[in-house]
């Protein structure tokens, strides 16, 4: 059974930074694509941010693109989501997941194991 953990979120002033770690247990996930998705109250799930396997392929949403980067590290089991230039409206919690074996990148029904979310505050 896979678990996902997130951390690195918290509270930060517009134009900061946070890195936000997904550590990963109950198996290999080497084979699997992996996202970050996050969800402000009220609001839909909406995707960030994906990866492919070997993190070699990485897709963003227009929204952070430029501002954020995806990496993974397959030895540690650990996904990673760097951001920069915060905004408020990236103010959310923040989820990683795992794909599956099909389906779009950028829809949260395309994943099959998710974590508990770390919320992320970004204030002017």
């Amino acid at each position: 059974q896979v678990q996902l953990i997130e951390s690195g979120g918290g509270f930060v002033q517009t134009g900061g930074s946070l890195r936000l770690s997904c550590a990963a247990s109950g198996g290999s996930l080497d084979a699997y694509g992996m996202g970050w998705f996050r969800q402000a109250p009220g609001r839909e799930r909406e995707f960030v941010a994906a990866c492919s396997w070997n993190g070699d392929y990485t897709l963003y949403a227009t929204s952070v693109k430029g501002r954020f980067t995806i990496s993974r590290d397959n030895a540690k089991n650990m996904l990673y989501l760097q951001m920069d230039s915060l905004k408020p409206e990236d103010t959310a919690i923040y989820y990683c997941a795992v794909r599956g074996l099909s389906g779009s990148y950028f829809s949260p029904t395309s994943y099959q194991y998710w974590g508990q979310g770390t919320q992320v505050t970004v204030s002017s």
